[in-house]
């Protein structure tokens, strides 16, 4: 079967390709890709080719398949997994393997480091190591879209229950984050920041009572506001501020939301150095920093306060992605309601994929969802209206977000797919 992909080939050196796959061997899977997600692990793989971590070293003469946020349903299925797996079903892929026998070892990973299984593809072969280890995750739900956000989406949950916290006395460490403790989220209202607030406020245990959500983008604040209201919150026994910290003292500003104390827990969402110093300075007695941005840059570093580490116990982890349990709880509470919509800014083409991924950090906006069959610019949702004026389907798409709030939804995606310009 011929599959159209975009691939890596080096830095900066992305194609959109038409290639023959191989048929599929009896332990592995044949699949169609519907959705996926850009992220900005795949801006850095872009830009860092070999150099990455997860893209092989021969990567110039075996190109790579990009996109790791992707879902869809299988075509066709090797006989060893006829009795788990059947043409159909929908899927999505937790990314994170931790196999040795992949191209770069232990990180091997689909959407970095093999030819054929990648996001942003319309067909792939999912092979055998993401099926043993239990990677293929079966989804439900109407539409695709919330399962490709469902790795995002499981990158806050492992960086939620990476949060600890100790007792006196005690070198046993009480993992996730505090009960009703106090939480601050900085530079919070980005897409993975949005994600981050999305499952607090729908998380079934370990609430913080105490919620600050902090940026220095008062419409960013305010899209955020809007979506996941202080109303909500306050039902789910969560007191949430929104904060705009192009203040004169937001440290000050900050602990004095907390009471004075400081808080439990503090997220950066950022890598710049200035927030991680402010993160620092808010931090209350065994208050715990997750540093969930990963920076691009080996040499990045920012000032600690060691004072405290030593006298007031604080201290700081850092997680990168999210492992199958945790994406197999997103897919839970997706499936309890949890919609992930508010994530998503912008929808394109496969066509699309290039341009996005090596300019994503200077395109505005959220999630930019990819649906691989079809051609089409990457339009922000708030400018369908716009192209409305000239193309009925971006008309009836606005008509239809407007109708949600002005978010993505399963009935947008289902009138995408079935009247969009397809890629074929």
């Amino acid at each position: 079967m011929k599959t159209k992909a975009v691939r890596l080939y080096g830095k900066d050196d992305l194609r959109l390709e038409e290639f023959e796959l191989p048929q599929i061997k009896d332990d592995e899977i044949l699949a169609k890709v519907v959705s996926d997600s850009i992220c900005m692990s795949s801006y850095k793989a872009a830009h860092q080719g070999a150099d990455h971590k997860r893209v092989p070293n021969d990567v110039a003469e075996h190109p790579v398949i990009i996109g790791h946020e992707f879902a869809g349903e299988i075509i066709e299925v090797g006989s060893r997994w006829q009795n788990e797996f059947k043409p159909g079903d929908k899927f999505s892929i937790q990314p994170a393997l931790t196999y040795e026998g992949g191209p770069v070892g232990v990180l091997s990973a689909p959407g970095y480091s093999y030819q054929y299984i990648g996001g942003d593809a319309t067909y792939i072969i999912i092979p055998k190591e993401v099926m043993e280890q239990g990677c293929l995750l079966p989804f439900n739900g109407e539409a695709f879209y919330p399962a490709s956000l469902s790795e995002p989406l499981s990158c806050v949950v492992g960086a939620i229950h990476a949060s600890y916290h100790t007792t006196p006395g005690s070198y046993v460490h009480d993992m996730d984050i505090k009960e009703n403790g106090k939480m601050a989220l900085l530079a919070g209202v980005g897409p993975m920041g949005l994600a981050m607030i999305n499952y607090v406020l729908h998380r079934e245990d370990r609430h913080p009572s105490l919620f600050v959500v902090t940026d220095i983008d008062q419409t960013r604040l305010d899209r955020a506001a809007s979506l996941y209201t202080k109303e909500f919150a306050a039902s789910r026994g969560i007191e949430l501020h929104y904060v705009n910290t192009a203040c004169e003292n937001p440290v000050e500003v900050l602990r004095g939301i907390s009471g004075g104390t400081g808080f439990d827990e503090v997220v950066v969402m950022a890598p710049v150095p200035a927030v991680i110093a402010q993160a620092d300075a808010i931090l209350g007695f065994d208050g715990c920093l997750n540093f969930f941005s990963g920076p691009s840059k080996p040499d990045f570093s920012a000032p600690l306060n060691f004072y405290n580490v030593h006298y007031a116990s604080t201290h700081i982890v850092g997680t990168s992605g999210g492992n199958t349990d945790d994406m197999k709880e997103a897919l839970d509470l997706m499936g309890k309601g949890m919609d992930p919509a508010g994530l998503v800014t912008h929808i394109g083409g496969l066509n699309a994929v290039i341009d996005t991924t090596l300019n994503l950090t200077s395109i505005p906006g959220g999630k930019k969802l990819i649906y691989t069959h079809l051609t089409m610019p990457l339009t922000a949702i708030a400018d369908f209206a716009e192209k409305g004026k000239t193309n009925p389907v971006f008309a009836e798409l606005d008509r239809i977000c407007k109708a949600h709030m002005g978010l993505w939804c399963i009935e947008a995606e289902k009138y995408l797919l079935s009247h969009a310009d397809s890629l074929e």
